[in-house]
């Protein structure tokens, strides 16, 4: 009977993925139509929280879909008290469930990860502070941006 609800179930997971994968796509590419690259200026207003809120509520789905379900204790704090957080060792997918609970916030990520088809396109609408390996000047231009996006009091979303 297990074996007969895996055949069942992996299709169904697999299609509800890539619908929310593609819905997730869809949102962000609303929400960054028109809007300056490479993270020149912040998304603000309606497209910020259209971000926050989709792409927050879409990788909650997609962590149920998967068997995860996550519990919060507590409160994260807002993007005055703490306008970088910090998540160790930020090593496997599991990262997006943090991401998830705490708004989506702008992450640190290889410059190569926003050309990837789809995941590229819901990486560039978090903003992220993109890192250029090749660069020898990569670490102090990356710890100049997230110090300034950290300073800038509310204009830049919280940096994980």
């Amino acid at each position: 009977q297990t074996v007969l609800q895996g055949i069942i179930l992996l299709p169904l997971r697999a299609i509800c993925l890539a619908l929310l994968l593609l819905l997730g796509w869809l949102f962000a590419s609303i929400a960054t139509f028109r809007h300056p690259r490479r993270g020149s200026v912040p998304l603000a207003g309606w497209r910020r929280r259209m971000i926050q809120t989709t792409l927050s509520c879409l990788t909650h789905t997609v962590f149920f879909v998967m068997g995860f379900q996550v519990t919060v204790k507590g409160k994260a704090a807002s993007l005055l008290e703490a306008p970088i957080f910090v998540a160790a060792p930020h090593s496997s997918f599991f990262d997006a469930i943090i991401c998830a609970l705490t708004g989506m916030p702008s992450i640190v990520s290889r410059a190569e990860n926003l050309s990837t088809p789809v995941f590229g396109k819901i990486l560039s609408s978090l903003q992220p502070v993109a890192v250029f390996r090749q660069d020898p000047d990569s670490r102090k231009n990356t710890v100049a941006e997230i110090t300034k996006r950290a300073l800038s009091r509310g204009q830049w979303p919280q940096v994980i």
